[in-house]
């Protein structure tokens, strides 16, 4: 005892030394007692105690519990996150204070993140699998807007009629058309198709280049239109065998998709020339012999994968792309001194077209993305309109804001050493930071009545919204959970912070400007039917706004003329021959079908205001869990965007007006600790995991 009265304190952690004879131990590397008599002081880590939070165990015992069962095949591996997660997360918080004693307990409070065991309900938990009616399984990928919906239809139809959902009316990747050959070299392709005469070639060429060239490079148009001259004006027969002829099919396959969209039967348009290039297609070494067409091939081949809703081989071959291209060195700084101006700027166009179909395929499929943005250093192309040049620029920036997002609210597990929300507010701040270069760098003018809209901009903007509602969506899904089990309880939780309903309102609101901007383009004859990103965008937008008034039923009144716009899009799309749409506009239906039954079914009306246009919190609403709310709740976020009851899509006014970059970054700073405590209650109390 020292002589102040005080008791000297214990060190946490003693050497081998000290612990072996039993003596006091400083503590410091090395202690006191070993650098007096100069020994080596050597400390076991094992007997070190350190702090660890909370959520931290419940996730090692989660993990445990998984790898447990999945070794005794207690778990199917074709089950879905919604169907067979029955652990209870309190089970797990409890095993975990018994390992705690009281005084840890005590001191860890302190270093505990209280949002630890927040996690993103679409990418946590078992990986989730759906089967065809033919058998084959599907990943349901995190941040797919296929899988999405999935998920969402699975959870209401199980719900509303306690069963699980038939996979015979649901479509399945590769499933809506049909493609003449097995894609066995052994079996006989399809007969050479008749190539068309010179004129209407150069028609076909010119609809691509419209459709597609001003967004991607597909063929660089020099070498490509001499090749073509040589092929009318001498025998065309001696080009067969080339890499060129290849790449004249896929062209003119894109082009009958362009022009001539409807399909016949169940074979899409063009299907002859893209089958025929197929099976001519050489093994990836002799591709490599002229990397920079091989790499147009591959992205021609991806991009029309992708149109007939063929997304796994869309997938597979723009990552053969990607590989041909980091190869041939595209993704670096190429030397014009050494390579030639012309091939470093095809190469540039080439590159960031690969990089852009990649990032988007990758995120439609819901898998990591594969290209690290530390090694990419290409330069930008340059064009003699400097408006290419600054639409190439948004269209790159636009796909890396899809990746960050995906790298941070998709995660494994929900958790990159962030929580949820966090994440959300993290994707969201590189979000706004688009928002007002987007804004003037690409403008919309939908309010223009003289001039029409550009294409390039409605398509950039298109995807821009997408990026929003790719970030905010996962709290619809936990909150529409959430409604299914106890509506009074989400409408409470949902009144308990007025944040939260701040992201769903940007969630719905991103949701209404693509049906603005899609009807927009419908109505100048710009809509996109073959190229499948029209259409993903209306998917995703339907989506949501089938899902808001299902989590708050006051809606129902005001979301219906939104609908009503959504489905004339779709009708519009299957009438030009899209059987792919007509398979997303029936899932749908059949998803709103699902939602209106839950609705009709509750047993009493809800009183609680509308969460979108609540002006005031209500007075000492009820707690979602066993944390209480504050007394004095956090102010209302008040920011320029107001929700429009009805639609406005007609000129009357301007509703291409987008939130400021400003006014995201006020949305996404205003998400605090206290809104992901209760949000983190919420999805315990409802195992959302």
């Amino acid at each position: 005892m020292a002589g102040d009265g005080r008791v000297a304190k214990r060190s946490s952690n003693a050497c081998v030394r000290c612990r072996r004879q039993k003596i006091k131990c400083s503590g410091s590397q090395p202690c006191d007692g070993c650098s007096k008599r100069k020994l080596s002081c050597i400390f076991n880590d094992r007997d070190q105690k350190i702090l660890v939070t909370r959520g931290y165990i419940m996730e090692l015992q989660q993990r445990i519990a998984l790898i447990e069962q999945s070794e005794k095949g207690q778990r199917s591996p074709f089950s879905s996150n919604f169907d067979t997660q029955t652990n209870d997360p309190k089970d797990h918080e409890d095993a975990s204070l018994d390992r705690i004693t009281p005084k840890d307990q005590d001191e860890s409070q302190d270093y505990e993140d209280p949002d630890s065991s927040l996690t993103n309900p679409l990418s946590s938990g078992p990986p989730a699998f759906m089967a065809a009616a033919n058998g084959r399984t599907f990943y349901l990928g995190t941040s797919s807007n296929w899988s999405f919906t999935r998920r969402i239809l699975s959870l209401a139809h199980h719900h509303a009629y306690q069963e699980a959902l038939s996979p015979e009316a649901l479509l399945f990747d590769e499933m809506t058309y049909e493609l003449p050959w097995d894609g066995l070299r052994t079996t006989p392709g399809p007969d050479v198709p008749v190539v068309p005469t010179r004129d209407h070639t150069m028609y076909l060429i010119n609809a691509v280049k419209f459709r597609c060239g001003q967004l991607y490079h597909l063929f660089e148009e020099g070498e490509f239109m001499a090749s073509l001259q040589e092929f009318y004006s001498g025998d065309g027969h001696t080009m067969t065998n080339s890499l060129w002829y290849i790449h004249f099919l896929l062209i003119l396959a894109f082009g009958k998709g362009f022009v001539q969209p409807k399909a016949q039967g169940k074979k899409p348009p063009g299907v002859g020339y893209f089958v025929k290039a197929l099976q001519l297609l050489p093994d990836p070494g002799a591709l490599y012999r002229d990397p920079m067409v091989a790499t147009e091939i591959l992205c021609c081949i991806a991009l029309y994968s992708q149109c007939i809703d063929c997304r796994t081989s869309a997938h597979n071959y723009i990552g053969q792309a990607v590989r041909m291209a980091m190869a041939q060195g595209m993704h670096t700084r190429m030397p014009v001194e050494d390579l030639g101006h012309d091939t470093v700027q095809r190469c540039g166009k080439i590159w960031w077209t690969v990089y852009i179909l990649d990032r988007e395929m990758t995120s439609l499929m819901g898998l990591p993305q594969s290209i690290n943005d530390r090694y990419v250093q290409t330069q930008l192309p340059t064009f003699s309109d400097q408006a290419e040049t600054v639409s190439l620029e948004m269209h790159i920036k636009l796909s890396q804001i899809i990746a960050e997002v995906n790298t941070k609210v998709y995660a494994i597990d929900g958790r990159i050493n962030r929580t949820f929300l966090l994440s959300t507010k993290a994707a969201l701040a590189n979000i706004a930071s688009l928002a007002d270069e987007l804004r003037e760098a690409v403008p919309l003018h939908l309010d223009r009545e003289v001039s029409g809209v550009s294409r390039t901009s409605a398509s950039l903007h298109l995807l821009y919204h997408q990026c929003i509602i790719l970030a905010t969506r996962p709290l619809l899904f936990c909150f529409l959970k959430i409604q299914f089990e106890s509506p009074e309880s989400c409408l409470a939780s949902l009144n308990a912070s007025r944040n939260v309903q701040n992201l769903m309102q940007m969630c719905l609101e991103s949701a209404q400007h693509i049906i603005s901007i899609l009807h927009s383009l419908q109505i100048q004859g710009l809509l996109e039917t073959f190229l499948p990103f029209d259409l993903e965008s209306l998917f995703v937008s339907t989506v949501i706004l089938l899902l808001s008034p299902a989590i708050d039923p006051r809606l129902l009144d005001s979301h219906p003329s939104w609908l009503e716009k959504a489905y004339a899009i779709f009708d519009e799309m299957i009438g030009d021959g899209n059987q792919v749409a007509s398979f997303r506009r029936s899932e749908l239906q059949r998803l709103d079908e699902t939602l209106s039954c839950i609705s009709r079914g509750q047993s009493r009306p809800l009183t609680v205001p509308n969460f979108f246009h609540q002006t005031d919190v209500l007075p000492n609403p009820p707690s979602p869990s066993s944390t209480s709310i504050p007394e004095s709740m956090p102010q209302p976020l008040q920011y320029n965007a107001l929700l429009r009851q009805d639609p406005v899509l007609d000129g009357e006014c301007d509703f291409g007006t987008m939130l400021t970059s400003a006014e995201i970054m006020a949305v996404a700073d205003s998400i605090e600790t206290f809104d992901t405590e209760w949000v983190s209650n919420a999805m315990v109390e409802h195992s959302i995991w």
